[in-house]
Parts: C-alpha cells; structure tokens; sequence
C-alpha cells in the first residue's frame, strides 16, 4: 500500500505531501489542482488523500483502494 496523500496550505499555495516525506512532491496554485494530483497518486497507490483546509486542519478524506469489504455500518 502507498503513502496517503495530504493537500496542504504552503506559501501562499497549495501542496501534495506524502504522508511522512520531509519534501512535498508539487506544488500548485490552486487547491483543486493540488486536489485532482494528490487524488491521482492515491488513486495509483490505493491510499488515502486528505484534504486540510487553508487554516491546517483536515476537512476531508478520500479513500481509494483501501476500504474494508463490506463497508461498516
């Protein structure tokens, strides 16, 4: 299983950063480009993307891949 991806605020822009890397992988001017490139890596990797909002908290997770069968609940 892959990385989960996170979105992040940084620099006046928006990043992916693997889960655990020191180095962000891209940096994109706007969040939903940084959106739809984090959710293609996890996508690749059957990961997660989790998406933090411009004050750093996590406001929404995406699971690709990675889901218990059946679903909980």
């Amino acid at each position: 299983m892959g990385k989960n991806q996170h979105v992040v605020p940084h620099k006046e822009q928006w990043a992916v950063k693997g889960e655990g890397n020191s180095k962000i992988t891209s940096t994109f001017s706007t969040q939903r480009e940084a959106i739809e490139h984090a959710k293609s890596i996890a996508q690749n990797q059957r990961s997660e993307m989790l998406i933090h909002g411009a004050n750093g908290q996590i406001r929404e997770r995406n699971s690709y891949g990675n889901d218990p069968f059946p679903p909980k609940g």
